[in-house]
């Protein structure tokens, strides 16, 4: 813990100086002009003037009463804002249903509320509560975002489903994402009989924004009408950008008006408790019905309304969802998304070279991938302890996390220090350019330690073009050259023309022990272009879509690794159900014998396969959606055939939702014949917004094993929560199938304490 203790004097220090540095470098409440229309005069709410809009927030006396019935005063007093404009499916035409907005303040809270008229009721789609589920997108629903930084790139989001599911984000640099930003506030949701109605109330603490009392933030609101399969925007947005518009903040209204708390510092602090029983028959010595207790604490604390600190302490994850398994046929390692609260608020900061911190699935490292922190071949090593400064000083993005993890000796993974300094500065308009540091201690594949470090660049470009750049090396005993990787990417993602372009050199050397890289000893050369026209006059059909690429990878001397043309057609119809045809032509090397699945291995040698596929996507709004899809031709030295149902989804109502999924693979080869399966289940009841029970259920031929993942979740105050966890593994290779495997019963409860 001592490398925590000093790592975290330092960020503290630096921190501060910067934040005195960055408070009077920039002007309290930082203007949103020349964008802007002229600030409404009282009592209007909102101006519009040659496209551009501001918006007005209007102080109350008294708080709102948040039950979702639109029936204080207020309403009556304060004319709403309307006339949202839509981006589909008819660009800049007015939405065909009014809504009625309201942002409203005291010295507590931000207000937003609205009035969703509705034609026709019955045809309202309601079925999801569940906080952050996905599925709350395919509701109708009201969404609005907050740049309260008026920095045109990032923002806080808020969303609501007409059944009250909520889901709440933040997003960077306009297009990452991240929903496990999970801030204290409310939402209620009502009818009435022309249509349904949101009242939300996010306290000023939960948000983070500019010192000063008097605020301008850049706000956007998107209606989402389901069953028209609509979007429409406060501030208009073009077809291109579709239903991300309150991603967008380059595009947002302004809003005047609010008046913020100030001051003082907030601080958070929730301590935990857990008891758990256990059973590991992978553990040396086995683990049989073990009784087990534990606690610790996370802590946060504002240094300025922008910048804050986060520490934890005996940190524990246990309530989180077990990973989806994944088919792999592939000789390279698979990518799992990381889950665990502590790293994923403001992931977005730790982003390198236009590559999300939470997304590695491509040939692109990740620089930066905290599931390397506290996980090691699936198996947990104790996190100790560990610090984190993330937020912005003045035009400058900071992140920086140290953490203290015990050995796992299972799965070979020493004890060590992990460390990552991330700064990025805000240039031109949209643009940034920005450096990163990542360090560990002990390094797993040396005698020492493990170090990247790099520097790159974002620029964007009207609305659509974008140019990502970067330049990383890395430092391990045992490695003394050919330890590079960068990339230059060319993008435009314009609504009916689409086209990329990607340089990108990792070397034989490039070992980031906290990233993660799927290919090495490649240079790639990748280009792809799209035509994507619509169809106004089809009363059936929105888009068609044609997309062809070509991925040329090839080693560092030169061989040809990977060589894969494809072409790809998709109609997009208007209720939302799409359908693609592809055609992948692939050639490989491969370098070395590979176990494929079961007892097949594929020779040294070179490889070429061609691969059909058809795909059909069913709306979200069914009553059963999800993506069906059929794969043929060859595969290596022989042929493959793919059947799978993936984000398939049978919904019950508001509450009750199951979702199957199937993937089937016959592969049969000159080298021999193997089948994979892979099935899934997962099963939510909701009992309200802020309580619910799932159920992971999965057989993977794969690994041989059947796992179970039940959890209870119940936010019994804001911020504060009990959670009940169920996880069996079963191996369906042992005699005594399904013999078991491992299996824990755990209680856990956290309280929040905010001041």
């Amino acid at each position: 813990m001592n490398q925590v203790v000093i790592v975290l004097g330092f960020v503290l220090a630096l921190s501060a100086g910067m934040a005195d540095a960055g408070q009077s470098a920039s002007p309290a409440g930082a203007s949103r002009s020349p964008d802007a229309a002229p600030a409404p005069v009282p009592p209007a709410v909102i101006a519009r003037e040659g496209g551009r809009v501001t918006m007005r927030a209007v102080r109350l006396t008294t708080p709102l009463r948040i039950d979702g019935k639109l029936d204080e005063g207020a309403y009556s007093e304060v004319p709403a804002a309307s006339d949202l404009i839509q981006n589909e499916p008819r660009e800049n035409e007015p939405a065909s249903e009014k809504t009625d907005v309201w942002v409203f303040f005291d010295d507590d809270n931000v207000y937003v509320t609205c009035r969703c008229w509705e034609t026709y009721p019955e045809r309202i789609i309601a079925n999801e509560m569940r906080r952050d589920n996905t599925n709350i997108v395919q509701n109708d629903q009201f969404a609005f975002s907050f740049d309260t930084f008026s920095d045109r790139r990032n923002a806080f989001l808020f969303e609501v489903g007409a059944a009250g599911g909520r889901i709440d984000g933040q997003i960077t640099n306009e297009r990452q994402i991240s929903l496990d930003w999970n801030p204290v506030w409310n939402a209620k949701v009502g009818r009435f009989e022309g249509g349904w109605t949101v009242e939300a109330a996010i306290p000023f603490k939960s948000l983070r924004y500019h010192p000063g009392a008097s605020q301008t933030w850049g706000f956007q609101v998107r209606r989402t009408n389901k069953w028209r399969n609509e979007h429409s925007y406060l501030a208009a947005v073009p077809a291109s950008v579709g239903a991300q518009g309150h991603f967008r903040s380059s595009m947002f209204a302004a809003l005047v008006g609010i008046e913020a708390p100030g001051g003082a510092k907030n601080l958070e602090i929730k301590p935990y408790l857990i008891s758990d029983l256990t059973t590991d028959h992978a553990a040396t010595p086995r683990i049989s019905n073990d009784l087990g207790g534990d606690a610790g604490v996370d802590v946060k604390y504002g240094i300025t309304q922008s910048l804050t600190a986060d520490f934890t302490y005996n940190t524990d994850f246990a309530q989180v969802e077990a990973d989806e398994q994944q088919v792999n046929l592939t000789r390279f390692n698979l990518f799992f998304p990381e889950k665990r609260e502590f790293f994923l608020e403001n992931i977005g900061t730790y982003g390198f070279g236009g590559n999300n911190a939470f997304d590695g699935a491509g040939d692109t490292p990740t620089v930066f991938y905290s599931r390397q922190i506290g996980l090691s071949q699936g198996r947990e090593a104790p996190i100790q302890g560990g610090a984190r400064v993330t937020g912005r000083v003045g035009r400058f993005s900071l992140g920086v996390l140290n953490v203290q993890a015990e050995a796992e000796p299972l799965a070979g993974a020493p004890a060590a220090n992990f460390s990552v300094v991330r700064v990025k500065r805000d240039i031109l308009r949209k643009s940034s350019v920005g450096a990163i540091f990542t360090g560990r201690s002990a390094s797993q594949t040396a005698p020492g330690s493990n170090e990247v470090y790099g520097v790159d660049g974002t620029f964007s470009f009207f609305d659509d073009l974008a140019i990502n750049a970067y330049w990383a090396r890395s430092q391990t005993a045992t490695i003394a050259s050919d330890d590079l990787s960068y990339r230059a990417q060319l993008e435009y993602s314009g609504d009916r023309y689409g086209l990329q372009t990607n340089y990108l050199v990792v070397g034989a050397g490039f070992n980031p022990e906290i990233g993660f890289a799927r290919r090495r000893d490649i240079v790639k050369n990748y280009v792809q272009a799209r035509f994507s026209p619509r169809l106004p006059s089809s009363k059936r059909i929105r888009k068609l879509s044609w997309t062809g690429s070509f991925n040329d990878i090839r080693t560092g001397d030169g061989r040809l690794d990977t060589r894969v043309g494809e072409g790809q057609f998709q109609i997009q119809f208007n209720n939302s159900d799409s359908f693609t045809a592809t055609i992948t032509d692939s050639a490989e090397f491969l370098p070395a014998p590979f176990r494929i699945g079961g007892e097949v291995v594929l020779p040294v040698g070179d490889y070429d396969y061609t691969n059909a596929r058809l795909a059909f996507n069913f709306g979200r709004q069914r009553t059963l959606s999800g993506n069906i899809s059929a794969d043929y031709g060859s595969f290596y030295s022989g042929h493959r055939k793919t059947i799978s149902a993936t984000s398939a989804r049978m919904s019950l109502g508001p509450q009750l939702s199951i979702e199957p999924g199937i993937t089937l693979n016959w592969i049969d080869l000159v080298e021999g014949s193997f089948t994979t399966k892979l099935l899934t289940s997962r099963v939510s009841y909701t009992l309200t917004p802020l309580a619910f029970v799932s159920a992971l259920l999965q057989y993977s031929s794969g690994s041989n094993s059947v796992a179970a993942n039940v959890r209870f979740r119940w936010e019994y105050q804001p911020g504060s929560e009990l959670f009940v966890v169920f996880n069996e593994q079963r191996d369906t290779l042992a005699r005594a199938f399904p013999d078991l495997a491992s299996r824990a019963v755990i209680v856990k409860v956290n309280r929040l304490f905010r001041f």
